[in-house]
């Protein structure tokens, strides 16, 4: 009991003033950061997950409405449920749902009537814990995570009439009810498509006290006396005779495999652990892994957005698989809805993440990620595609071939233990033919006779197909050399790799449209969003040549007329074109409200165009914007984004940046520098290397590079080698307050693009 209140004041919101320093890292983070958002304009449009890194469940108080993929938001008042969410963001909702709910008094099933009054004062979120007091029930709920499991600590006041509700959710549900073992049993079919027929999320919940009555539940109605129930909308319900200040304790876990599954989960993972001890593991599993990036000399406000966005990026995409009795990791598969060994990872699309999420994981966590390379040789061998959103199976969203990025970049990076022949065939596979939902290349017969995609054949957003494929050609021409691939079979790759000057426009040095007969489409507005592009005009779409920014260069007439046009983005007015939507969609407002001109920050095409200012000899226009860019547009609040943050990508773009680089070009060496955010930062590689980054000048004014050491002697590049980073480096930025126009402005200082290989 000591060690449970002890617990309890740690968590106490009173305990940390504003401008109190947190103990220990995962103390800075903000699960709120982002929360603050709908529909119509997104700050985030996140959750406070309560879960481990990479965990296969998540927990989340839910706000929404059963069904609705804005299942928290800050602004709502009033909770109906805590639930088991698997859900990768609002867009792709959610599958494989359930929740638990206290009540006390007269029952109320029905998740409108049964919603409590909450205020975020009386609300404690951390990764790792989450407590909020529930008015109209006056009970207080606590949750703390596993990664396939989760702990509850309910405080009830003194009733005869304390409830548990659990709610399996419609579309098809089960639930039994076992009074002798204070255990419910059950299974959730709820899912957002993508997954086979067989499709079920088992859970077993364990109960610490005596049920005084039990009951199932359907359809918001209670089943009295019946203790199983399945169809639609299954439910239960136990009734509990509680004293004033007594904890309830409920221990719950999940599979995707059986309940058999799920109990052999709780059990593993769980065990005997008291509440306070299960957050105590939480919380050092957080720390330890935060551990591998120690900053210093930042605001309090840097550092909690800094850790804030890096909790972002080690949830997805989330495990899968499980562990069986005899030890071995398997997994259910959302492709052919058998059992198999072996890992399996889900929730993340390819379009956003493969630009700096992925990069970094394999820099500073390539030891899952070398899981999630493993994950991928089961999707293609059980699926027969990679997939390019996977939620849980092939969902039918975005564009693009990105897994081959995902997967080149992996190798590239130096990941090695897995079947990488079957990854490069996959990758042949996908960029060769057309595949369900999303996976391979919709409109590849074109693309790869005409070399680009046509606006007027009705395959919709052709232009950004376009070029994404080309840098996905680069990806596997570079993996392909690197695995030793007869000459003949890769060349077909590099010379598609250049298919993105196909659609560059001399006339208005854009990318545009070309019609099946080789014509420009007509008339041309730069400033419509979608047609040819995806979320996003031809003003945010022309710099995704990942691979070549030279080449680019080139055929906008050089480095002189190429910073013209970077310059132009933040120069003019956000005006839009959104007659291909039909309204305002909210990336549309989160460019508009931002003050940066055409610049979206908010949404992924453009992410990157702020570190091309390194490939045509003016760094230092890198540096001012990069640093601009973390200053307005993150914070650790719940309006925090920009836009959406999209599973770890608009977090990886702030933590590279706060590092000092970026990953421009991802199946490359290579980072392109920009300047650190803070004065020191530690990045503790797992080979046991240590990059270090001393800035110790650095300010809000001292934003720019006067010079660089790596390892003591000067250097002048654009710059970083991964290998080099790999082995451990020391970085001295000497940061001033003035542009150094004479660093970094030679060719040689240039960063890699494929038109400069020799």
């Amino acid at each position: 009991m000591k060690k449970l209140l002890l617990l309890a004041f740690a968590f106490l919101p009173a305990a940390l003033s504003a401008q109190e320093k947190p103990a220990t890292l995962v103390d800075y983070i903000n699960p709120l950061m982002g929360t603050q958002s709908k529909p119509s304009l997104s700050n985030g449009n996140t959750y406070p997950a309560v879960a481990l890194p990479w965990g296969m469940n998540f927990w989340t108080a839910q706000t929404g409405k059963m069904g609705d993929g804005w299942q928290y938001t800050y602004d709502a008042d009033k909770i109906l449920g805590f639930k088991q969410t698997h859900q990768p963001s609002p867009w792709m909702n959610d599958y494989g749902m359930f929740s638990i709910f206290p009540e006390t008094g007269t029952l109320k099933l029905n998740e409108k009537d049964r919603a409590s009054w909450f205020s975020h004062k009386a609300e404690v979120s951390k990764p790792y814990y989450y407590s909020v007091y529930l008015a109209d029930y006056d009970v207080t709920t606590e949750i703390t995570p596993t990664e396939r499991a989760a702990s509850f600590q309910f405080t009830f006041p003194k009733s005869d009439s304390s409830h548990l509700v659990i709610d399996a959710f419609d579309k098809g549900s089960y639930v039994k009810i076992i009074p002798g073992e204070q255990k419910i049993v059950g299974y959730s079919t709820k899912n957002s498509g993508a997954v086979p027929a067989n499709f079920k999320n088992y859970f077993v919940i364990y109960v610490d006290k005596p049920f005084a009555l039990a009951s199932a539940w359907h359809d918001w109605k209670k089943d009295a006396g019946a203790l199983e129930y399945t169809g639609d909308h299954a439910g239960a319900v136990i009734t509990l005779k509680t004293a004033k200040g007594e904890k309830v304790h409920v221990k719950v876990a999940s599979s995707f495999i059986s309940i058999e599954q799920a109990e052999l989960n709780l059990k593993r993972e769980l065990a005997n652990d008291d509440f306070a001890t299960t957050c105590q593991k939480a919380k050092d599993t957080w720390n330890k892994t935060l551990n591998h990036l120690n900053i210093e000399g930042g605001t309090l406000d840097q550092t909690r957005t800094f850790y804030s966005s890096l909790y972002r990026m080690l949830f997805f995409p989330n495990k899968m698989y499980e562990v069986d009795a005899s030890g071995q990791n398997v997994h259910y598969s959302p492709f052919n809805g058998k059992v198999a060994p072996g890992y399996l990872f889900a929730g993340t699309g390819f379009w956003d993440t493969f630009r700096a999420l992925y990069p970094f994981l394999n820099l500073v966590y390539p030891s899952i990620a070398k899981e999630m390379q493993e994950g991928l040789v089961n999707d293609y061998k059980e699926g027969g595609w990679l997939p390019e959103w996977s939620s849980p199976g092939y969902a039918d969203c975005m564009i693009g071939n990105n897994s081959a990025s995902i997967v080149s970049e992996a190798y590239l990076k130096g990941l090695r233990g897995y079947d990488i022949e079957s990854l490069y065939e996959a990758l042949k596979h996908g960029a060769n033919n057309e595949g369900p939902n999303a996976t391979g290349r919709r409109g590849v017969q074109y693309y790869n006779t005409l070399g680009y995609v046509p606006y007027d054949v009705k395959i919709n957003e052709n232009a950004a197909r376009t070029l994404e494929y080309a840098y996905d050609d680069y990806a596997i021409y570079q993996l392909g050399k690197a695995l030793g691939k007869p000459k003949k079979e890769i060349e077909v790759y590099k010379k598609r790799s250049q298919n993105y000057r196909n659609l560059f426009d001399p006339q208005t040095k854009l990318m545009r449209g070309k019609n099946k007969d080789g014509k420009f489409e007509t008339p041309f507005n730069p400033f419509k969003w979608g047609d040819a592009f995806t979320e996003g005009n031809s003003w945010h779409y022309s710099w995704s040549v990942f691979h070549d920014i030279q080449g680019l260069i080139n055929l906008m007439g050089g480095k002189q007329q190429f910073v013209t046009k970077l310059d132009s983005v933040f120069e003019m007015p956000p005006v839009f074109d959104d007659s291909y939507y039909g309204g305002v969609i909210h990336e549309i407002r989160e460019m508009q409200i931002a003050g940066m001109g055409q610049y979206a920050h908010g949404n992924q095409p453009i992410q990157h165009m702020i570190y091309l200012y390194n490939h045509a000899g003016q760094p230092w226009k890198t540096q001012y914007w990069v640093r601009e860019a973390m200053n307005r547009l993150y914070r650790a609040t719940p309006d925090g984004y920009c836009g959406d943050e999209d599973n770890g990508q608009t977090s990886a773009w702030y933590i590279f940046s706060s590092l000092g680089f970026y990953p421009v070009t991802p199946a490359s060496d290579q980072y392109v520098l920009g300047a650190p955010l803070f004065k020191k930062v530690t990045v503790n590689l797992e080979n046991g290397k240590i990059i270090t980054i001393n800035a110790p000048k650095n300010s809000y004014e001292n934003r720019y590079v006067n010079t660089l050491t790596v390892d003591g002697k000067p250097y002048t590049n654009n710059w970083l080698s991964h290998k080099g980073l790999l082995n451990g480096a020391v970085l001295d930025f000497d940061m001033q307050a003035t542009p150094n126009k004479d660093r970094g402005t030679k060719d040689a200082d240039v960063p890699y693009s494929m038109s400069n290989e020799k």
